[in-house]
C-alpha cells in the first residue's frame, strides 16, 4: 500500500511520538506500507519543522534529524503532473496542502493520510474526483 503523509502526520511520527500513528509507523517499518515523498512535500515538511511552536519549538539539530528520518523511510517520487492532471484535482482551501494532493496523484498513492480539516472536508465533497483515499491516521488503522 502506497501512502502520502501530510506534514502534521509526519510531526506526530517524527517529533511527538503520537500513539495515534503507531500502527501506521509499524506498517511502514514492517513493509506492509510504503510512503512516497517528492521535493514539494519535503520542502513543506522542512518548513513546518522550522515553525516557532512556542514550548514545542524544535531545535535545528532535531529538525535535521527528523527530516533525515522522513527521507530514509520514504520513497522519493519525482513524477511531474501535467497541467490537465493538476486541473483535474479539486483545489484545497489551504494552498500549502495542495502539494499532498498532487503528490498522491503523481505517485499513484492508495491513501493520503492527514489530520488536516481542509483536506478531510475536500474528501467529503470530492471523494469521486480523486483516485486515492484521504483518511485520518485512525481511519487508516481501521482499514489496514
Amino acid at each position: 500500500m502506497l501512502l502520502v503523509l501530510d506534514s502534521n502526520v509526519w510531526l506526530d511520527w517524527l517529533v511527538f511520538d503520537d500513539p495515534g500513528v503507531v500502527r501506521l509507523r509499524n506498517a511502514v517499518h514492517l513493509g506492509r506500507a510504503e510512503v512516497a515523498m517528492d521535493a514539494a512535500a519535503d520542502a513543506e515538511l522542512a518548513r513546518v519543522l522550522a515553525y516557532d511552536l512556542g514550548k514545542h519549538s524544535i531545535a535545528p539539530g532535531a529538525q535535521a534529524a527528523a527530516l533525515a528520518q522522513a527521507r530514509r523511510v520514504s520513497r522519493r517520487v519525482d513524477v511531474a503532473l501535467s497541467a490537465a492532471e493538476r486541473a483535474g484535482l479539486p483545489k484545497c482551501r489551504d494552498p500549502d496542502d495542495q502539494v499532498f494532493l498532487e503528490l498522491a496523484l503523481a505517485a499513484r498513492a492508495d491513501v493520503l493520510v492527514t489530520k488536516d480539516r481542509a483536506l478531510l472536508a475536500l474528501n467529503r465533497r470530492h471523494a469521486r474526483a480523486v483516485p486515492f483515499r484521504i483518511r485520518t491516521p485512525r481511519a487508516f488503522d481501521e482499514m489496514h
